[in-house]
C-alpha cells in the first residue's frame, strides 16, 4: 500500500484491530504505511526521520526483550530529552501505538496513562 493511498477507509479498518485499550492487536501485520495511519489517528500528521529512528528502536527492543523498554532510555538511545519525546509523539500510549505493538501488561499500560 502507498502512504499517499492512506483513506479514512484505512484507518476506520485499522480501528478493528485494536484491542479495548486500544493497542494494536496484530503486531505481525504491522508496517510503516499501518505506522504512518496510527499517526494520523494520533494527531500526528507526518512522521519524520526522528519519529522512524524512535519507533525502529522500540520495536526492535520490543522484540528483541518481549515487553516495554524503559522511556528513559529510549531517550538516551535517540539524543532526545523528554520533552523532545513529548513533542514528537505527545505520549508513551502513543509511541506503543505508532509502533505496532500489542497491549504492554496493566503495569505498563498504567505507567502510559
Amino acid at each position: 500500500m502507498n502512504v499517499a493511498l492512506a483513506t479514512p477507509d484505512l484507518e476506520a479498518d485499522l480501528r478493528l484491530v485494536f484491542d479495548a485499550d486500544g493497542y494494536y492487536a496484530e503486531p505481525h501485520l504491522w508496517n510503516r504505511d499501518i505506522a504512518e495511519a496510527i499517526a494520523r489517528l494520533e494527531g500526528i500528521v507526518r512522521l519524520t526521520p526522528k519519529h522512524w529512528e524512535v519507533i525502529d528502536y522500540v520495536r526492535g527492543k520490543y522484540f528483541l526483550l518481549g515487553s516495554l523498554p524503559v522511556m528513559r532510555l529510549i531517550c538516551r538511545a535517540n539524543g532526545l530529552d523528554r520533552h523532545k519525546a513529548h513533542k514528537l509523539f505527545g505520549s508513551c500510549r502513543s509511541l506503543w501505538r505508532i509502533a505496532g505493538l500489542p497491549h504492554p501488561g496493566a503495569e505498563a499500560h498504567a505507567y502510559m496513562q
